[in-house]
């Protein structure tokens, strides 16, 4: 999933970006509205995220420019501007949802999460772009465009890099999947595969997903050779 970061504060673009990149999700950033309207119509992005006050051309004008051709991609404004009358306008324009500065990253990745859903505008960036079909694993039904997993009427939120590392698994049921497999699929071959920041992901992963992330059912550790899925 591709992410369009619009923001003139670098500190805020540079945080959204480390934190985006991440969780999983593919991110451009513009520094001002000109860029913004570069970015947008030579990457297609799945999610734009807009600041309000930027130079040159500000957010709400990037919103109407962006409507006058695609009425579908998510929009949401991120500003340090919270009077009301500035949200009604901006979700006149036609946003998605607006978000106040100081926000909390995991805020502003849960409305990502949301508008792709509402809009059904997600598009995997598994299997080169194409839309892939809900797969179990376990006892969990998971859904690549919505980014989360249910069991029975429980919703778990998931990253784009969940999905691909639950999806190999589930691919390779009963395999021992090495480190380095496992780390090509979650960050792609042009990473350096790093032990512990796999580790610490499927920590987090298993947190989430298993019934008891103690005594793992699903992702078991198999001591000095990776993982395995039962």
């Amino acid at each position: 999933m591709k992410i369009l970061i619009a923001e003139d504060d670098p500190y805020t673009r540079d945080g959204l970006v480390d934190i985006l990149e991440s969780e999983g999700f593919k991110v451009i950033a513009a520094e001002n509205g000109t860029k913004a309207v570069e970015l947008f119509k030579e990457e297609s992005p799945d999610c734009i995220c807009l600041d309000i006050m930027m130079p040159e051309i500000n957010g709400y004008d990037v919103c109407k420019i962006i409507r006058k051709t695609d009425q579908l991609v998510p929009i949401i404004f991120l500003s340090a501007k919270s009077e009301e009358i500035d949200k009604v306008l901006g979700l006149e324009l036609g946003a998605d949802d607006y978000i106040s500065k100081p926000f909390g990253i995991r805020e502003v990745i849960a409305r990502i999460r949301a508008v792709t859903r509402r809009s059904n505008y997600f598009k995997s960036d598994l299997a080169e772009k194409k839309e892939i079909s809900e797969f179990k694993i376990s006892d969990l039904l998971i859904y690549p465009s919505e980014l989360k997993a249910l069991r029975s009427d429980k919703e778990i939120e998931l990253s784009p890099r969940d999905v691909r590392i639950l999806k190999l698994f589930a691919d390779n049921k009963g395999r021992v999947l090495d480190r380095d497999s496992i780390y090509d699929a979650g960050w792609g071959v042009s990473h350096m595969p790093n032990s512990r920041t796999l580790d610490q992901h499927i920590s987090q992963l298993r947190k989430r997903i298993e019934k008891d992330p103690g005594n793992p059912e699903i992702i078991r550790t198999v001591h000095n050779a990776g993982y395995r899925y039962i």
